[in-house]
C-alpha cells in the first residue's frame, strides 16, 4: 500500500468531503488548487446520477470551488462506460434524468422502450409508476437490469427522500431480479475513474466520508484510503466495520501543504 508521499493521483468524494449543503468545507478550495498547480491528476466522484458533469461543475463553482467538468466522475458516467464495454452501441430503457441519459447517449447507446438490451435505473425526482411498470415488464421479457448506485435515500431540505436503491428494490421485488450496481461501493466505479485519468492503484488515493461506500470500495480497488470526519463518520461508526482506512483525518484541510518558505540565497 502506498504511503501518502507516494500518491500522485487522487479520487475524492464530493458531498461531505469538499462541500456540505452547497458550502465548501475548510481546505477544499486550497486542496483543489494544490492538485492543479502540482499537476496531480484527480477526479471528484459522486454516486448521484441526476446531474451531468457540466451541471455539477456549475454547482461547485457557485459554492466557490473550481472543478472543471472533465474532472468530475459520476455513477452515470461509470454506468455508461461499463455498458459500452459490454455491448457497444447497445440499447436501454432508462428511468432517470439528464445525468444518465446524456452519459448513455455520449457512449453511443440508443434509448428505446422496444426490446432494449438493458433497463437502467438512475436517480430522478420524478419516479413514474408507468415507467416502473414498463421496467418490470421489460426485465421480465429478458432485459438486463442495471442500477447506477445503491443509495436507498438521498438528502433534501425537508429530510430523506427515496433514491435509486429504493426504486431498484421495488423492481427486484416485482421481478425477482437483482440489478448489477455500478456505483460505489462497487470498486468498478473507481477503476473506470482511474482509467479516465490514466492512474494506477499503487499511486492513487481515495478520500471519502463513508466507511460503507468510499472506504470499502477504495480498499477493494487497492487504493490508499483516507476517511475524513466532515461527513457522516465518527469513531463509533469506524469501529462498526471489520476494515479500516489507511488514514483518518478531521477534514481535507489536513491534506493542504503549507506554502514553502522562500529560502534566502
Amino acid at each position: 500500500m502506498a504511503r501518502r508521499d507516494e500518491i500522485e493521483c487522487w479520487l475524492t468524494d464530493m458531498d461531505g468531503v469538499l462541500v456540505h449543503e452547497n458550502h465548501p468545507l475548510p481546505g477544499a478550495a486550497e486542496l483543489l488548487e494544490q492538485w492543479r498547480t502540482q499537476g496531480n491528476p484527480y477526479l471528484v466522484l459522486t454516486n448521484n446520477s441526476i446531474f451531468t458533469p457540466r451541471d455539477l461543475s456549475a454547482r461547485l463553482r457557485a459554492s466557490g470551488l473550481n472543478v472543471p467538468e472533465d474532472s468530475i466522475w459520476t455513477s452515470a458516467l461509470a454506468t455508461a462506460a461499463f455498458l459500452k464495454s459490454q455491448i457497444p452501441g447497445g440499447s436501454a430503457f432508462v428511468i432517470g434524468e439528464a445525468g444518465i441519459t446524456t452519459a448513455l447517449h455520449e457512449a453511443g447507446f440508443i434509448m428505446t422502450e422496444t426490446n432494449p438490451d438493458y433497463v437502467v435505473v438512475g436517480e430522478t425526482r420524478n419516479y413514474s409508476f408507468e415507467a416502473i411498470t414498463k421496467a418490470i415488464r421489460l426485465i421480465g421479457a429478458g432485459a438486463r437490469f442495471i442500477a447506477t448506485n445503491p443509495d436507498a435515500t438521498g438528502p433534501s431540505a425537508d429530510g430523506p427522500m427515496p433514491a435509486t436503491g429504493a426504486i431498484a428494490a421495488l423492481i427486484t421485488k416485482a421481478t425477482g431480479m437483482e440489478p448489477y450496481i455500478v456505483g460505489k461501493p462497487n470498486p468498478m466505479m473507481f477503476r473506470s475513474a482511474m482509467n479516465k485519468i490514466g492512474a494506477h492503484s499503487e499511486n492513487t488515493a481515495m478520500i471519502g466520508d463513508r466507511m460503507d461506500t468510499d472506504i470499502v470500495a477504495g480498499i477493494e480497488a487497492g487504493l490508499h484510503t483516507i476517511l475524513v470526519l466532515t461527513g457522516i463518520s465518527d469513531d463509533a461508526e469506524i469501529n462498526r466495520y471489520p476494515f479500516r482506512p489507511d488514514e483518518v483525518l478531521a477534514g481535507v484541510h489536513e491534506l493542504v501543504h503549507p506554502e514553502p518558505l522562500e529560502t534566502e540565497l
